[in-house]
């Protein structure tokens, strides 16, 4: 703090014998150590207060980036609201449900020309009944 090496502290007590007599010496220096006692007391005091300080500002900053982290997962986490299957089927299944929507002659003319009428194909007896299950006909032939 004062830098005080040995070569100083001799020419301060060449000048204080010279200036306090020597019947005085003793408590001046008492008063003088209890003085630089204090002092060091005091910057150990501020010095500790100070740490403390910088401690506190440095957790304050880690608690802010630990905030700012966590809000941007956050936003980065959170589910699209507009996407929702749930409903996206329950509209599919009422489309598949509801009755076709017939279009009237005058929608027909502008929507294009009407198809034509193809004649109905005929289907064979033998196709439009069903057919045997393959274990049928085998205990049929046995």
């Amino acid at each position: 703090m004062f830098d005080l090496d040995v070569s100083k502290m001799i020419v301060v007590g060449i000048v204080a014998l010279a200036v306090i007599p020597p019947k005085d010496l003793p408590r001046v220096m008492r008063t003088v150590g209890q003085t630089v006692g204090k002092m060091r007391r005091m910057a150990a005091e501020f010095q500790g207060q100070f740490m403390d300080a910088m401690r506190e500002v440095e957790r304050e900053a880690d608690l802010e980036s630990v905030k700012k982290e966590f809000q941007a997962i956050n936003e980065q986490a959170k589910v699209d609201t507009s996407f929702d299957p749930v409903g996206m089927m329950r509209e599919d299944m009422t489309k598949a449900v509801e009755p076709p929507v017939e279009i009237g002659k005058s929608e027909i003319a502008l929507t294009g020309p009407e198809p034509a009428a193809t004649p109905p194909v005929a289907v064979p007896a033998q196709m439009e009944a069903e057919p045997e299950a393959p274990a049928v006909r085998q205990s049929a032939a046995e």
